[in-house]
């Protein structure tokens, strides 16, 4: 049986779920309203402050299913109750970030600068920074994969590179460093 599909979802103080027709799943908590669509196959019951999810048989696809579904409905639980929060670091000389309501400016070394219409579920925020330290911004939301799509795209503006590190990175990530050029040995 698959070990996260069978642990059932304890829902915090605050969080109400409701189950309706063609087994959606909607949670509402102090920080939002999410609402997921689970496969028809995965049978999902609501007792005693617990959402559990049970699947028909053991075939490969039920078993993906299974946890799939208990995972997503999960992280809806801890968004609405708790929520999310990415940290990114800009490393490189002249790089910043500026938030503007739900626009994003950043400066990333191009000639010009960067605007990025952030979506209304989105809250960013650009903590000042002191001298010889990198910018900070910090994304937070009650819908863990937005957050996260939202993230990757600030990403692909300006990816970190191998050699001196310069770019934009989740704050606490390693990053895989090579070695430059040496010289020519006489």
């Amino acid at each position: 049986m698959s070990r996260i599909g069978k642990l059932p979802v304890s829902l915090p103080a605050g969080v109400s779920v409701e189950l309706l027709p063609g087994n959606v799943v909607k949670v509402k908590g102090p920080l939002g309203e999410l609402s997921q669509k689970v496969d028809a196959d995965i049978t999902v019951t609501i007792e005693d402050n617990e959402i559990k999810f049970t699947r028909p048989t053991d075939q490969p696809r039920h078993r993906s299913m299974h946890g799939l579904y208990r995972a997503l409905v999960n992280n809806m639980v801890i968004g609405v109750s708790k929520g999310y929060e990415i940290k990114q670091e800009l490393v490189g000389v002249g790089y910043k970030v500026e938030v503007k309501g739900q626009i994003l400016v950043l400066s990333l070394g191009y000639s010009h600068d960067i605007q990025l219409m952030l979506p209304a579920e989105i809250k960013a925020e650009a903590p000042a920074v002191k001298k010889g330290e990198n910018p900070i911004l910090i994304l937070k939301s009650y819908d863990k994969q937005l957050v996260g799509q939202v993230a990757a795209k600030i990403r692909s503006f300006r990816r970190p590179e191998p050699y001196k590190g310069k770019g934009i990175k989740f704050v606490g990530e390693q990053l895989r460093r090579k070695a430059g050029k040496t010289a020519a040995a006489k």
